[in-house]
């Protein structure tokens, strides 16, 4: 009988995490809501971001906050959520706190695990959002939820805002801004979904980027239109030789060098660290942007082109409507990410200029831009000590990234906004929107900690020496 019970129970026993043994209460509360928050399919389409609202809703309802400061307002199939953590005011106006409830599309037939379900394997958490950006999410919930429990009163209102099309429309922040920002309104901004740690492929920390800004996502449409005719009689003029003639012009094309405060001080800082003519090229940079030859470089070094510049490719297609008949119209999708500051239709009048009067340009949808938010330094150093708290003596640099995060939307209407999430990971860990997503177990508990000391130390009463 006892051989029978110890077989029964030894496959229960592998299943469960190694972690999970050494888990605090804190930590414990975060991965249960993190296994929970994957859970949900949170994708267009699926609806399911209020039912996701309405779960962390609850959770806040038993840490003890009142429902007249817990606010999930509908937009369409999805919603945005705002929570407040009422503050003594003595330290001022509200830090708003970000991330997002969805998350890209995951078909399951093509992953090697449940995207859905919370996987703990070999050190890593897997599964649809861990990195992009549910962790987030959870560790904002858990440290609202530790804090409250701990009895901790902050200096200044602390306000959590989930948004919920980050990934698609951005509508829900956009309508934060415009018809809640009574609700959102702060002298400044954090960002989960931005900034982070890199991590050697050896595991060792290399470097903290703080995020300071970000580019502008701006789609257009580049169109040319004939009157068509059968194919049997070909004509000089056609829409498709057209419209590749564009694309070719587009292609050549480069924007002017730009460059800020936060471009010329994270080359210096990135420069020092890095070999080769790259490392070169950004140290050479950083002394002076007006150096076309390490402007040059650093524009053909995929990783590094987005940071001196606006970038506009090529990424959709479609044209003609028979085999048989002339093309009548044909369309390309252009995708710019466009320099903190510089005016959309300015870019859009660019390709213009490059591709002449007979190609029609339009933006696709909406676009807005902001300026770098400027250094605070009580940010920096509070960052920098949450930073040191988990990864001591990481150096700490502003960056600007080429992609776009709702953060945006707080900078456009002059909210200050910071990338400041708290996980390290490998490049070659990072598969946000793709397959098998996943963190590192450690980073994730890492950031929770981050995060604990990050917001005591910006909304805690002054340490007295």
């Amino acid at each position: 009988m006892l051989k029978t019970l110890l077989a029964t129970l030894l496959p229960l026993a592998i299943a469960v995490p190694a972690q999970a043994a050494a888990l605090d209460a804190n930590q414990a509360t975060a991965r249960d809501i993190f296994s929970h928050l994957i859970a949900y399919k949170t994708e267009v389409g699926q609806a399911q971001v209020p039912v996701m609202a309405n779960y962390l809703a609850d959770k806040f309802r038993a840490a003890g906050f009142p429902d007249s400061d817990i606010h999930i307002i509908p937009h369409g199939e999805t919603a945005a959520m705002v929570v407040r953590y009422r503050g003594n005011g003595s330290g001022g106006k509200p830090i708003a706190l970000m991330a997002h409830m969805d998350v890209v599309t995951a078909k399951p037939e093509d992953w090697q695990r449940d995207p859905f379900t919370l996987i703990e394997e070999n050190g890593y958490f897997y599964g649809r959002g861990t990195e992009d950006i549910k962790s987030g999410v959870t560790v904002l919930a858990a440290n609202f939820i530790r804090l409250k429990k701990e009895g901790f009163v902050p200096t200044r209102d602390l306000i959590i805002v989930y948004t919920g099309d980050e990934e698609t429309t951005q509508d829900t922040m956009d309508d934060l801004v415009k018809n809640h920002r009574d609700l959102v309104d702060a002298e400044f901004a954090l960002n989960t979904d931005a900034g982070g740690g890199e991590l050697g492929e050896n595991g060792k920390p290399l470097v903290y980027g703080l995020q300071t800004a970000e580019k502008a996502y701006a789609s257009f449409e580049l169109t040319t239109r004939n009157a068509g005719g059968h194919s049997s009689l070909p004509r000089k003029d056609n829409a498709i030789y057209e419209l590749a003639d564009a694309l070719k012009k587009v292609q050549a094309y480069q924007f002017p060098v730009m460059w800020n405060d936060t471009t010329i001080a994270s080359f210096k800082a990135l420069g020092a660290t890095t070999q080769g003519k790259v490392g070169q090229a950004m140290r050479d940079f950083a002394s002076n942007p007006h150096d076309a030859a390490a402007a040059a470089v650093l524009a053909d070094e995929p990783s590094e082109v987005g940071k001196t510049r606006t970038t506009c490719v090529a990424t959709l297609l479609r044209g003609g409507h028979a085999d048989n008949a002339l093309p009548q119209s044909a369309t390309a999708t252009i995708n710019c990410r466009v320099f903190p500051g510089v005016a959309i239709d300015s870019v859009r009048q660019t390709l213009q200029d490059q591709v002449g009067p007979k190609v029609e340009v339009t933006l696709v949808g909406k676009a807005i831009t902001s300026e770098a938010s400027p250094l605070r330094p009580d940010v920096v150093a509070a960052v920098t000590k949450a930073v040191h708290s988990i990864r001591p003596g990481v150096a700490v640099t502003p960056v600007q990234e080429s992609g776009a995060t709702d953060g945006i939307y707080f900078r456009a209407v002059g909210i200050p906004t910071y990338g400041v999430g708290g996980l390290f990971m490998k490049n070659s860990d990072a598969f946000a929107h793709g397959l098998n997503e996943r963190i590192p177990v450690k980073s994730f508990y890492d950031d929770l900690a981050y995060w604990h000391v990050l917001l005591t130390t910006l909304a805690g009463p002054p340490v007295t020496q």
